[in-house]
């Protein structure tokens, strides 16, 4: 006797009476891996300071060139400060001259040439011999009195006497400000050219830390 034959069941249909498709998900392939990800930068800090790459450059160059412009200048002024201090023929007492005073010894014999020459003549030897004149006394005060008495010899030679020597004194100490004015604007310069340098250096360096390393571990992927 044949056994029956069952029918296969329905298959099940969706929206339309169609039967849906059965879609296999890919297996897995063997022996691939998955590249790995990208970590972050080694130096956060360092990427921080060096996000803006073009406009640090450019600040880089323009301290850097404020800092040459201004080397150039604070040694120019010093130069115009010698080139006016040696026309005077300026010379210290020499070292066994009893006209040499405690506050000038280190500069026995030389010629005044700069303004730390300068500043010391004035105050410590110009300065000195006035303070001996009309018993201390200043240029002012003792021209009043030759004011009073016109006729008093002594007090007019007194009285020209410390006009000379206070102008003298006044024009040497005007020379020292000069030349420090120039010492620190020579000095600004070259922190400036430093700082210049630094900040153009930040970008090469986060590009050796960061960047470069980056690259190198994606190309050995």
């Amino acid at each position: 006797m044949p056994s029956p034959v069952m029918p296969p069941p329905p298959a099940p249909t969706v929206g339309n009476g169609a039967a849906p498709i059965n879609v296999l998900e890919p297996a897995p392939q063997v022996g691939h891996t998955q590249p790995p990800s990208v970590d972050g930068p080694r130096s956060p800090l360092l990427a921080k300071l060096t996000g803006v790459t073009s406009i640090a450059t450019v600040a880089a160059a323009g301290i850097v060139v404020v800092g040459i412009l201004a080397v150039v200048g604070g040694n120019y002024d010093k130069q115009v400060v010698h080139d006016q201090l040696v026309p005077q023929k300026i010379v210290f007492p020499a070292a066994n001259s009893p006209a040499l005073l405690p506050g000038i010894k280190q500069f026995a014999g030389q010629k005044l040439v700069n303004g730390e020459q300068a500043k010391a003549y004035a105050n410590n030897f110009i300065n000195v011999h006035l303070s001996k004149i009309a018993g201390g006394e200043t240029y002012a005060q003792v021209s009043t009195a030759a004011l009073a008495a016109p006729k008093n010899v002594k007090l007019a030679e007194e009285k020209a006497t410390l006009f000379q020597g206070e102008t003298l004194r006044g024009l040497l100490l005007n020379a020292w400000g000069w030349s420090l004015v120039g010492t620190l604007v020579t000095l600004a310069g070259w922190i400036l050219i430093l700082l210049g340098v630094i900040l153009f250096a930040l970008p090469l360096a986060n590009w050796q830390v960061n960047l470069r390393g980056r690259r190198q571990a994606t190309a050995a992927v």
